[in-house]
Formats: structure tokens, sequence, C-alpha cells
């Protein structure tokens, strides 16, 4: 056998799974295969081969990894994001340690309108290289696929920019980049709501379809942004354009967002801060995917997602990072893996399960990330030695990712 990368004496290769496997629900997700001493091949972009290593074939490799003592996992998948941005706004941190709450500082000019004004600013190639640093720094912590929204230009021409700059991503580096447009994330000063959803409707929806920018449309259902009926309005547009729906939903409040997700067959609903036995219920009569945000959640001081209350309903659970300048500014998946163990009370298993095979479902890219499997894209990372899987949250603090190798080359 030749291949290209031989990973040898893996102390576990996690998340060993049939090709077919699709999204994990309810006491399942404590489930997470693991094979002990074992070996993995990569040939080109793709996963060719693995095994035990005392059933190891002849292989003749190109490059060596000596993985004694370290664990190997399928890449991240983070499936909410809003990565491009033109600038920091650690202010509104310190606003917040102050006591301002989230709609005090909307009110006043700044969260998403804030980043809008800059976003306005910048060209596009000067905004994709501001990107870039936080693209490289969450390769480094393991994510090898993405979902990037817009939502931070609010004009035609801003929206299409930022879209423009993720396809770019995902063009010319090694992470898999699904996007989302999001012009119904704020309404610009000035224009009433109104006015602005006829905006996002007729000339934005439009505009993004034609260079096929978007892959998901999303709306930002809370009150003081849109509506339950503004986020079906919205959703309903952008499908007819191909576009699947995602939602923001009950981050803040209960909004009617899990409501408008699941009756317009969104492929997720995200945030859940704000959620309860109804929302619960009606989710179990569905196919779309709740998926957490705990970094927003923990950098908000909100309530941690229901995540034993999802479990016990026998649903399944994504997790994803938020990043973004205002409420999640890290895109660090082991972090967030932490607080769902540390805040939302789920097991190491649990959350792994989350940041990988569910949240690779909540992209729909299942066939080709989030488990190991033979022809799976080899998009991986190798740990520093540690004692066990349940020491990657644990060790919260360290940075315990090693080597990571996206679609086959070691970034």
């Amino acid at each position: 056998m030749t291949c290209d990368i031989l990973i040898r004496n893996i102390k576990g290769l996690v998340q060993v799974r049939p090709t077919s496997q699709g999204v994990v629900r309810g006491t399942a997700m404590a489930q997470l295969p693991v094979l002990a001493n074992a070996w993995l091949t990569i040939t080109g972009s793709s996963i060719s081969g693995y095994g035990a290593m005392d059933a190891m074939p002849a292989i003749q490799a190109v490059r060596e990894i000596d993985a004694t003592g370290r664990f190997v996992f399928p890449a991240f998948v983070d499936s909410h994001t809003h990565i491009i941005f033109a600038h920091s706004r650690e202010e509104e941190f310190v606003m917040k340690i102050k006591g301002m709450s989230y709609q005090d500082i909307a009110a006043k000019g700044g969260g998403i309108l804030n980043s809008a004004e800059q976003i306005r600013r910048i060209s596009e190639d000067e905004l994709y290289e501001r990107t870039l640093p936080r693209v490289n720094e969450i390769i480094g912590t393991g994510t090898g696929a993405v979902e990037i929204k817009s939502g931070y230009g609010l004009t035609v021409k801003d929206e299409v920019k930022m879209l423009r700059v993720a396809r770019r991503i995902g063009a010319e580096g090694p992470l898999m980049v699904k996007t989302t447009f999001l012009g119904a994330h704020a309404v610009p000063a000035g224009m009433s709501k109104e006015v602005y959803v006829s905006v996002v409707i007729e000339e934005m929806i439009p505009a993004v379809a034609s260079e096929n920018l978007a892959d998901y449309i999303d709306v930002f259902c809370e009150q003081g942004f849109f509506s339950q009926s503004d986020t079906e309005r919205i959703l309903e547009a952008g499908m007819k354009y191909g576009m699947r729906g995602r939602v923001h939903a009950n981050q803040l409040s209960r909004s009617g967002g899990v409501q408008a997700g699941v009756r317009m067959g969104a492929v997720s609903v995200d945030h859940l801060e704000n959620i309860g036995d109804e929302e619960i219920e009606v989710l179990k009569n569905s196919n779309t995917i709740p998926t957490a945000l705990p970094g927003a959640a923990f950098f908000l001081r909100l309530p941690f997602p229901p995540a034993r209350k999802i479990l016990s309903a026998g649903l399944p659970l994504a997790i994803a990072s938020d990043f973004n300048p205002g409420s999640a500014p890290s895109g660090n998946m082991p972090l967030m893996i932490a607080l769902a163990c540390i805040g939302m009370r789920m097991t190491p298993e649990e959350a792994i399960n989350a940041a990988t095979i569910n949240s690779a479902a909540a992209l729909e890219i299942s066939d080709s990330y989030g488990s190991i499997a033979q022809g799976k894209v080899a998009s991986i990372f190798v740990t520093r030695p540690m004692p066990s899987v349940a020491y990657l949250p644990y060790a919260f603090g360290s940075s315990m990712i090693e080597t990571v190798i996206l679609k086959g080359q070691v970034c």
C-alpha cells in the first residue's frame, strides 16, 4: 500500500463511523467511537485507510507521523460564524462590564451597526486581508469546515462584498466554507424595519443569488430586530432562490425563532439561550438541528442553552462558535467544547459529537466531514500527548492540538 501521509501509533482514533452516519440524537450522543492503538493513511485529499496497529499492512508513505500518546480527531466543523469583520469591538466589552446590555449598546449605534459602518469604509481586498489572520487562527485550533455569514453590510453592495470574501476564503485556502446571507441582521439607522425587509427581499436576495454567493439565508429573529413573521417572509423569499434557511433563534428572549425555523424547514436554529418546553416540543417534530453557541452565552453572561433537556427529549444538538466581534470574539472550538461541558453539563463525548458529526449535519456535509471514514476529506488534527479524550475540554486553557491536516495538507 502506498500513500502520502501515514500516521502510526495513534493512542485513539476518534469518531470512527460509517460514511453514511448522519446526525446523532439524544442518548446516542453519549457514545463516541474511539479505535485504540491505530494507524491512518491519507492519499491526496482523502482518508484512504485506517485500522488497528496490530493488523497494519505494509505501507509506503511520503511522510510519516508518529502519534504515540496522541489522539487523532476529525477536524471540527464550526457551523455558525461571523468571522468576516473590519474591526474588533473591545470598547463595547468594557461597556458590558460597566453594566450596559446588548440592547442598550445597539440602541446607541453600537453592536451590529458599528460593524456595518466599519465594513462600508474598506475595500473587498482589504476586508479579505483583515479576515485571514482569524481564518488561520481557527485552523490552528482544529477547525476544518466553517460557515461564514454576511450581515455587517446592511446594504446590497456591502452584503455582496462580504459574501464574495467568504467565497474567496473557501476557494483560496484549505477550509471548507459554506456561506450564509444574513442581510436581516439589524435595521440600518434612518430606515424603518418594513422598508428594510422589502430591501432584503426585493434587492439583496436577487443580487446575492445572481452571483451564487450564498448557500443559506439567515434572520436574527429577536425582539427589537426581526419578528417571527418577518423571519418567515425572508426565509421564504430566499428559498425561492435555492437558499435553505437558518435562524438566529431565542438568544435574548422567547422570540418565536424556533417556531419560524421549524415551520420553514430551516436546517438549523442557533443560540437557544431562551427556549422552553414549547420550543423543544416543536423541534421534536422536525428535522431542524438545534445548535448551541456557548461562547456567546458565556461572553454575554446569558443562561447557557439547556442541553440536558434537549438531549433528554431525544433531539440532536450541534455546537458552533458564533465567532464575531461583539458577542463571541473567539473561534476556538476546543474552548467551545469545554464551555459546553462546564456550562451546559454535556459530557466530553456529547460535546465532541456536537462539534463534529452533528455540526457537519448542520452544514449538510456529513458525507465528507465530521467523522473518520475511508473516502472522507482528510481534514483531521493530531493532539499533543494526553491521557484521554476528556482531557481536551478538561485542559480548557491549554493548546492541545499539535498538527492540523486539512484536505490532505499539513497546515
